[in-house]
């Protein structure tokens, strides 16, 4: 597991969430300061995160 680091772009908090090693997909995650839903994109490389990216879902 790696920890991973990003500002909410709703709420601009600095947030951490923890991610799969390995897994590369797209879902959704609640930021944990104003509870906003933000699209979390990996793509990974063996152990290595190769992509992270964290964006606003329209509403």
């Amino acid at each position: 597991m790696l920890e991973q680091s990003f500002t909410c772009p709703y709420c601009w908090e600095n947030i951490s969430m923890v991610l799969e090693l390995s897994v590369s997909e797209t879902y959704i995650q609640d930021c944990e300061v104003c509870c906003n839903p933000i699209e979390i994109k990996t793509q990974w490389e063996g152990e290595n995160l190769l992509f992270f990216e964290a964006n606003p879902i329209g509403q």
